[in-house]
């Protein structure tokens, strides 16, 4: 009998998605309509992203322009992006909310490549995490003589390579959000 790796390259897969998109949220000075994914605006009475509501424009490199699709909307997504932790103050013009990033001191790039290696660190975690579990469901497995002393030792192989695989990837887009960091 072999072991089967898929469920367990299906939660590393979900893990790197996740890291992606964390790390997509974080700010660079540069306008980018994905800080604003996970900012909610109650419309009737439901939690909407911001996107369900306005349209949302890249003006320029440093500028967003907000508008809604009605008016009433306008002060709600106002009150969210000041209730957020983007620490941005949007002008609200009467009809649409332009966002105006500022540029990144050298502290703020420091603060920004540490939070960016922790959450990385913090997906290498949860990949050792799946690697445990895994290894775990094999040594059940053999001690249920379910796989032989060959084949498990296949299996852990076999899970330590994905591993590894993963944990690269994880290396690689923390890399490149860093160079997306000190770049601007």
């Amino acid at each position: 009998m072999k072991f089967d790796l898929t469920p367990y390259e299906e939660k590393m897969k979900k893990t790197i998605a996740a890291l992606a998109d964390e790390l997509g949220g974080i700010r660079v000075g540069r306008a980018s309509a994905k800080v604003l994914e996970k900012i909610k605006v109650p419309y009737y009475g439901t939690p909407t992203p911001i996107e369900g509501v306005a349209t949302i424009k890249t003006l320029d490199a440093r500028t967003l322009m907000i508008t809604p699709w009605e008016a009433s909307v306008l002060k709600e997504i106002e009150k969210a992006i000041l209730a957020s932790d983007l620490g941005l103050n949007p002008q609200n013009d009467g009809k649409s909310i332009k966002l105006v990033f500022p540029s990144l001191t050298e502290e703020r790039r420091k603060e920004l490549t540490k939070q960016v290696a922790k959450i990385g660190e913090e997906s290498k975690v949860a990949l050792r995490n799946i690697r445990r579990d895994a290894n775990d469901k094999i040594k059940e497995q053999k001690k249920n003589s379910l796989l032989t002393e060959d084949e498990q030792k296949v299996a852990e192989k076999n899970v330590q390579e994905l591993t590894d695989k993963y944990i690269k990837e994880v290396d690689a887009l923390v890399e490149k959000k860093d160079k997306e960091i000190m770049e601007f």
